[in-house]
């Protein structure tokens, strides 16, 4: 198992919407993530920052190929196209992220 966290930007304006569609997410997108083996996935908001942090433990054994069976999903595409226009990547990300993957640096059990 491997601990992911991930941080982007949220519109001021666009909190509320995005608080409002997290809190019916479509089933389709949650059997998707289960199946490319996430778990215990939260996303967090800190205000007045507005940023956005995601915390989740993979469990499977091709971390890529399971983040492109995901990405190639016509329905989480649909999903992520109501929740990109809401988001602020971060200046800092890598090529290729939207959300910045963040460097775990302390864990206890």
């Amino acid at each position: 198992m491997t601990r992911h966290g991930q941080v982007i930007g949220v519109g001021a304006d666009a909190i509320a919407e995005y608080k409002r569609i997290h809190a019916d997410v479509w089933p389709g997108v949650l059997a998707k993530i289960s199946e490319c083996n996430i778990r215990n996935y939260s996303i967090f908001l800190k205000e007045p920052e507005n940023v956005l942090f995601a915390y989740f433990e993979y469990v499977g054994t091709d971390f890529d190929a399971d983040m492109k069976k995901m990405a190639d999903d016509p329905e989480t595409q649909r999903w992520w196209s109501c929740c990109k226009p809401l988001q602020r990547p971060l200046d800092s990300r890598s090529e290729g992220e939207w959300w910045a993957e963040m460097e775990e640096v302390f864990h206890h059990d």
